[in-house]
C-alpha cells in the first residue's frame, strides 16, 4: 500500500521519532492520537497531525489496527529505515525519484511533467480546476523530503539524484 498525505518535511528528522513517540503503544482512536500529536508537537490543527498520523503509516511507524485504532510501531526510525520506508511506500516517490536519474539537474517542471500521467484519473476529477497545482505541489513536498531524507541534493538549475547506499561502493 502507498500513501498520498505528505506533511511539510521539518528542519530536522528528529520531529518523525517525536511524532512516532506520541503515537500511543495502546490502540487508541484516530481523534485520540491527533489530539496527543497536536499537544505533544503543537502541530497548528487536526489535519496537520492527521496528515502525520497517516505519514508516520507510510514509514511504518505507525499502524491501523483491524478495528480502526492506531498504535505506534516499535519500529527505529533510523535514516536508512526512513528512506527504504519513503521510497517504497509514499505515492509518487519511486516515480519522482526516477525522474532525477539523469545526468543533469531537473526542475521541479520537468519532474511534474513525468509525473503527471501517473496522478489518478479520480483525483483529476476531484479538484478538476485546479488538480495541477495540488499534484505540483505534492511533487515539490516529494523533492523537499527526498532533499531532507539524503535521497536528492537541490542544485541552483534542479534536483539530482543521491544514491547514499552507494557511497561506499
Amino acid at each position: 500500500m502507498r500513501f498520498k498525505l505528505l506533511p511539510e518535511p521539518p528542519a530536522s528528522l528528529d520531529l518523525v521519532a517525536d511524532a512516532q513517540r506520541a503515537v500511543p503503544l495502546v490502540p487508541g482512536s484516530e481523534d485520540d492520537c491527533c489530539a496527543r500529536l497536536m499537544r505533544r508537537l503543537d502541530f497548528p490543527s487536526r489535519d496537520v497531525a492527521r496528515t502525520w498520523l497517516t505519514f508516520l503509516r507510510a514509514l511504518e511507524l505507525a499502524r491501523e489496527t483491524a478495528s480502526g485504532s492506531f498504535v505506534r510501531e516499535s519500529t527505529d526510525p533510523t535514516e536508512a529505515h526512513l528512506r527504504e520506508a519513503f521510497h517504497e511506500r509514499v505515492y509518487g516517490a519511486r516515480e519522482v525519484l526516477a525522474a532525477l536519474d539523469t545526468d543533469d539537474p531537473v526542475d521541479v517542471d520537468t519532474v511534474f511533467a513525468d509525473f503527471e500521467e501517473r496522478v489518478p484519473v479520480w483525483e483529476t476529477h476531484r479538484a478538476a480546476e485546479d488538480w495541477r497545482d495540488v499534484w505540483r505541489e505534492r511533487v515539490e513536498r516529494i523533492l523537499a523530503w527526498a532533499v531532507r531524507l539524503d535521497l536528492a541534493a537541490e542544485r541552483d538549475d534542479g534536483y539530482v539524484r543521491v544514491h547514499p547506499d552507494r557511497e561506499h561502493a
